[in-house]
C-alpha cells in the first residue's frame, strides 16, 4: 500500500468511541461544570464497604478544589464539598460544632480505596470514616481517617441536573 493510500485510507482504526459519562463513571481528566464554573477532574476515589461502593471526584479550577460525592443508593445521592480545618480524632464523637452548628453522627464504617489521578497515593489503603448531619438536615460534614490524620469536609445535596459532564478521555 502506498503512502498516500495508507494516508487516506478509510479502513484504518477509528478513534475509539467515548463511553457516555453519568455521575457514577466520571474519569480524571473530564469537565465537570458546576454553578458555572468548568472544574477539571484531578483524583478520583472509589470506596469500598463492604459490598457498598460510592465515589469522590477532586475537581480543580485555579485554586478552587472541591469534591464530588456520588452514590447510588435507592437513587443517586450527590454532594458538593470543600476541605475544612476542624480539629477530630478518632474515636469519632456523637456529634461536632462548625461554625455554629450541630452536627450528628449519621453513620460510621471503614472502607477500602482506590485512588486515581491526584488520589492514587491512597490506592490500596483503608480509611474510617464518619458522617455526619446538622439539626436543619441541609448540611453534611464528611470525616475520613488516614493514619493519624482526620480530615473534614462540609458539603450539601446537589440534583444531578445541576451538574454538566465532558468527556475528557476515553
Amino acid at each position: 500500500m502506498g503512502f498516500f493510500s495508507r494516508l487516506f485510507s478509510k479502513s484504518e482504526k477509528q478513534a475509539p468511541e467515548v463511553k457516555e459519562r453519568t455521575p457514577l463513571n466520571i474519569q480524571v481528566g473530564d469537565i465537570v461544570t458546576y454553578d458555572l464554573v468548568d472544574y477539571e477532574v484531578v483524583g478520583k476515589i472509589t470506596y469500598r464497604d463492604g459490598g457498598y461502593e460510592w465515589f469522590s471526584y477532586q475537581l480543580l479550577e485555579g485554586d478552587q478544589t472541591k469534591w464530588l460525592a456520588a452514590e447510588m443508593d435507592d437513587e443517586l445521592e450527590l454532594g458538593v464539598y470543600e476541605t475544612v480545618k476542624l480539629p477530630v480524632s478518632l474515636p469519632f464523637p456523637k456529634k461536632l460544632e462548625y461554625e455554629g452548628q450541630t452536627f450528628f453522627k449519621d453513620e460510621e464504617g471503614e472502607a477500602r480505596v482506590t485512588g486515581e489521578g491526584r488520589s492514587k497515593n491512597i490506592n490500596g489503603r483503608t480509611s474510617r470514616y464518619a458522617e455526619y448531619i446538622s439539626e436543619d438536615e441541609e448540611t453534611y460534614l464528611s470525616l475520613e481517617s488516614w493514619g493519624s490524620e482526620v480530615e473534614v469536609s462540609v458539603g450539601y445535596d446537589i440534583e444531578a441536573y445541576e451538574i454538566k459532564i465532558l468527556a475528557g478521555s476515553k
